[in-house]
């Protein structure tokens, strides 16, 4: 495989994953205030494609946050318990802002080295055409 097709599929593979944890940490927000609701996280993997020798970002699993629910008192929610209690969730949104930054600067870094291999590409069929 050429080194730019090789540039091409890494830079490829790195903006799918980001845009995975992007997918995934706009659900976590949506779901914020949704009682019960736990904080959704993946994992990034390292996985070398067989066939053509190189190394490719993937995403792993779906993991739920485990730690306990926050419990939200309000004796007048639908949900709150006897003593006016209710599951929050555990989205901290401030930490989910912090995620799409830095998962919308990989993926722009990404996408810059997949458009530079594309100028390269262009400069390199004018430089034979001549």
């Amino acid at each position: 495989m050429s080194d730019f097709l090789a540039s091409y599929a890494i830079s490829a593979s790195g903006m799918e994953a980001q845009a995975r944890r992007l997918r995934h940490v706009a659900e976590n927000i949506a779901n914020a205030d949704t009682p019960g609701y736990r904080r959704k996280t993946i994992d990034f993997r390292t996985e070398i494609d067989r066939a053509s020798g190189l190394s490719r970002v993937t995403t792993g699993p779906v993991h739920l946050d485990r730690r306990d629910l926050p419990l939200i008192y309000d004796p007048g929610h639908a949900m709150a318990d006897e003593e006016g209690y209710y599951p929050g969730s555990t989205v901290d949104v401030m930490l989910e802002m912090a995620d799409i930054r830095e998962a919308s600067r990989s993926y722009e870094a990404n996408l810059r080295l997949f458009d530079q291999t594309r100028q390269m590409t262009q400069n390199l069929l004018e430089l034979l055409r001549r």
